[in-house]
């Protein structure tokens, strides 16, 4: 099954080709980081525009770069949510009619499965069942994964993800635009033992999280001792954070009996959570999976592979509407054999 992949979901635009036998064959992806910047976060309207102007040019290049036509395609997935609507129809829209032109299948899959299967794109890849920690944008997550669209929500957070509390401390601390990569290298030139900072919701039972306090803190502690301790303050709120989340992780992973471990999302590619996760996973016998740091922001190589997976397994879109979810938790998701439609 040879399936191309489109991603518009929010502020990168992706294309890329995957097949079920050969693995990844083509990926192109486009930030618009630059865009953003001025305005210090994503503007909805202007992400939209941009998809416009750039999703068919990277179509056509990793179409050329997989060395496939598009009528050797069998079929075609797109981002369908959760996401920013407007570029959400984007991605659907210019799915949708290359699938029409092509006579192929177009099927809308979820963004966070995505994330959640990304590892199966490395070697080795993790085999069913696993605990995945999803820390993608406004979602943090611990996700029971035991096969292709089932999925077990254990814990989320309360108020603000691990990643909206790294971009948000940023930006108050005045660091560039995206602030959770920026306050990550800040963090390496700073003493983690600095300050002392709160585990949110580690002191009671439970896998529900919280991080809007952990933001505060090292916000409050900021304005107490000045721009020269910026580094320590980045090192510290890290630190605390890695921390909350290894210790949610090894609950989760006691309660589930599950051996394997996956980290997925944008802030799955931070170093010092990677480190974490793996000593952990030595030190309960178990292993620990993620996927390399560019399939870890928002890509189409793992929108390619969850629709190809799930075209392979039989499942088609039923008509030709393009609709789109900006809300679609990953717990509502089904099974491929569940979702299976016809065409006529």
């Amino acid at each position: 099954m040879q399936v191309l992949g489109i991603e518009s979901s929010c502020d990168e635009t992706a294309a890329a080709v995957y097949c079920t036998k050969s693995g990844l064959l083509g990926h192109q992806i486009y930030s618009q980081v630059a865009l953003h910047d001025a305005y210090g976060g994503v503007v909805p309207e202007l992400a939209s525009r941009d998809h416009v102007r750039k999703l068919m040019p990277l179509v056509r290049a990793a179409i050329g770069q997989s060395g496939l036509s598009l009528e050797q395609l069998d079929g075609i997935a797109y981002t369908a949510g959760p996401g920013l609507a407007g570029a959400l129809l984007v991605g659907a829209m210019g799915a949708r009619a290359l699938a029409f032109s092509a006579g192929l299948d177009a099927l809308g899959v979820n963004h966070l499965e995505g994330h959640v299967l990304a590892p199966l794109l490395e070697t080795p890849a993790p085999a069913f069942p696993y605990l995945c920690l999803l820390v993608s944008g406004g979602h943090s997550e611990l996700v029971a994964v035991r096969g292709l669209g089932e999925y077990e929500l254990l814990g989320g957070t309360l108020d603000d993800a691990a990643g909206e509390a790294f971009d948000k401390t940023a930006k108050l601390l005045g660091l560039s635009y995206p602030g959770g990569a920026a306050l990550s290298a800040l963090a390496e030139h700073g003493d983690a033992s600095a300050f002392k900072f709160p585990r949110p919701m580690t002191d009671r039972p439970g896998l529900q999280m919280s991080f809007s306090g952990l933001k505060t803190a090292a916000i409050t502690q900021f304005k107490a001792v000045g721009g020269d301790r910026k580094a320590d303050i980045a090192a510290s709120f890290q630190m605390a954070l890695v921390d909350t989340l290894i210790i949610k992780v090894k609950r989760a992973l006691k309660q589930t009996g599950l051996k394997r471990v996956v980290v997925a999302g944008g802030v799955g590619a931070n170093k010092s959570l990677r480190e974490a996760l793996k000593d952990l996973a030595g030190e309960l016998g178990g292993e620990c999976f993620y996927p390399r740091s560019e399939f870890c922001t928002d890509n189409a190589a793992m929108i390619a592979l969850v629709g190809a997976l799930r075209m392979d397994a039989g499942q088609r879109s039923e008509d030709l509407t393009a609709g789109v979810l900006p809300r679609w938790p990953l717990d509502q998701l089904q099974p491929p054999e569940l979702s299976v439609s016809s065409r006529n």
